[in-house]
């Protein structure tokens, strides 16, 4: 026969315990059932591990998947994706000259700090005076071989252009974001970084704004991110667009300026602008109280154009006006410029606060939509472009049919939370505009921090107009009941 029934061997353990075998092994102390249940407990957790390791491997490879374009992720790249992203992963690079960096740089050291923000400055040749505040000066390559065939055009254009390349090709160390402006942009660099958070740098983005002026952005491209108002680039973008301006800068001669050509280099790329409304090109001249009091619903990252604007707080010159904004900035970074709106019904005041710049106080129920539509306070960049990408509203050429307005006096910050102080500004031209109110205005609010998931969904806050004295009416910012309007009636 093919099979034989094998006799059993002295040593063979047995297959269970039974008590007849139990009899010829009196020291075993386990009882059979206690055995097959730990036999099926060894079975149940080397399963129950099998599992796990399966869903680790799983979860590793679908992370390898989603990288883009092949990318290797290694153990320390993985962790590295999914911790936060801080100031030191944001590397700046200004574009300046050897002519303009030595009345500039007063706007760089306003935003600027040797300690804590990382940051270039590329200039044509070496200035003639650097200041020890200001970041480390990079002497641009030659880009005389470019074409530039646009007359009247300045072939600086080209040289700042590259400078993406050669700010990439320094090859610093941990830098997830490149970020570009001009030596008269003025960066908040917290917002920045908070904002560039939102977004995998281990992606392709290509992040900023267009211009406020309609024209401008015909002229151009209303997917251009405006080198003004500044712009930031992933890494991962960045690595290869390193590799192919200058191949691409050939093709572009005839643009004007080094955003153009950027745009045109990314686009040829196939990635699309990432549009944040808080990169401000500027495109405007004068007065910029309107847009300023009237700040889209995202975090402030950058002023341009800042000289040909007047200075953004009375009684100061614009320098001295900047770092006042950047002071209350530093106390509570992500609500700078932020509008609350909030009414006092009994007294028929309508209050509405930029925080952190200025309070305008009108008499009467204004409806929400009117106070967040821009007053048009400022002239137009040129005479021939006079429309905006903004929803705008006309300011009042009398100034007694203006609202009163409170500009920023002090911030102040401890445990119980941060108070704002704002003082009247009289009008020189209509002293008695609503006599009735007092000369200073307080507002109380918590530190805004939006988690990465509000900022996606982000929500204005409500305020309460509190009891006064005759002398300072007290304002209390608060998050908004679920069903809450933010209306005089309700």
């Amino acid at each position: 026969m093919m099979f034989h029934r094998r006799k059993k061997e002295p040593n063979t353990l047995p297959l269970s315990n039974s008590p007849q075998q139990q009899s010829h092994t009196p020291s075993s102390p386990m009882p059979s059932s206690f055995t097959s249940s730990f036999s099926r407990f060894r079975i149940s957790t080397l399963t129950s591990f099998i599992l796990l390791l399966s869903l680790l491997l799983n979860f590793y490879f679908l992370l390898i998947l989603w990288a883009p374009y092949s990318t290797d992720l290694t153990p320390s790249a993985v962790v590295s994706r999914f911790s936060p992203t801080t100031r030191r992963h944001v590397l700046f690079s200004v574009a300046s000259s050897s002519l303009s960096w030595q009345h500039r740089q007063s706007y760089v050291h306003l935003w600027y700090s040797a300690k804590s923000t990382r940051a270039l400055a590329f200039l044509d040749s070496p200035p003639g005076n650097s200041s020890p505040l200001s970041p480390p000066v990079v002497i641009s390559g030659d880009a005389s071989g470019f074409p530039y065939t646009l007359q009247g055009g300045l072939r600086s254009a080209i040289r700042v252009a590259r400078v993406v390349k050669e700010a990439v090709d320094r090859n610093e160390t941990d830098v997830r974001w490149f970020v570009f402006g001009d030596d008269d942009t003025v960066f908040f660099v917290e917002n920045v970084v908070k904002t560039l958070s939102k977004y995998d740098h281990d992606r392709w983005f290509y992040v900023g704004s267009n211009s406020e002026s309609y024209d401008q952005n015909t002229m151009y491209s209303f997917e251009m991110a405006f080198g003004g108002g500044g712009f930031a680039i992933s890494y991962s973008l960045a690595k290869v667009l390193a590799r192919v301006l200058d191949s691409c800068l050939r093709r572009y001669g005839f643009l004007y300026g080094s955003d153009a050509r950027i745009y045109s280099c990314v686009a040829e790329l196939g990635v699309t602008l990432t549009h944040e409304p808080g990169f401000h090109q500027l495109d405007m001249r004068g007065n910029l109280f309107g847009v300023l009091a009237a700040h889209p619903l995202s975090p402030l990252c950058s002023l341009h154009h800042l000289d040909a604007a007047e200075p953004i707080f009375p009684d100061m010159n614009r320098t001295q006006a900047l770092g006042h904004l950047i002071a209350a900035t530093n106390v509570d970074p992500a609500r700078i410029l932020q509008q609350t709106v909030c009414y006092n019904r009994p007294r028929s005041l309508t209050f509405s606060i930029s925080w952190g710049f200025a309070i305008q106080v009108y008499q009467g129920n204004v409806l929400l939509p009117d106070l967040l539509a821009v007053k048009k306070t400022f002239a137009p960049w040129r005479k021939i472009h006079s429309s905006f990408m903004l929803d705008t509203r006309d300011y009042p050429k009398d100034p007694c049919k203006r609202p009163s307005i409170f500009f920023l006096k002090s911030v102040a910050s401890d445990k119980r939370g941060i108070q704002s102080n704002y003082t009247r500004h009289v009008e020189k031209k209509c002293p008695k505009s609503n006599p009735n109110l007092p000369n200073k205005i307080t507002v109380y609010s918590r530190k805004l921090d939006r988690s990465i998931e509000e900022m996606k969904a982000p929500r204005r806050e409500c305020c309460n107009s509190m009891p006064s004295s005759n002398e300072t009416i007290s304002i209390h910012i608060r998050q908004c009941g679920n069903n809450e309007l933010i209306s005089m009636e309700s």
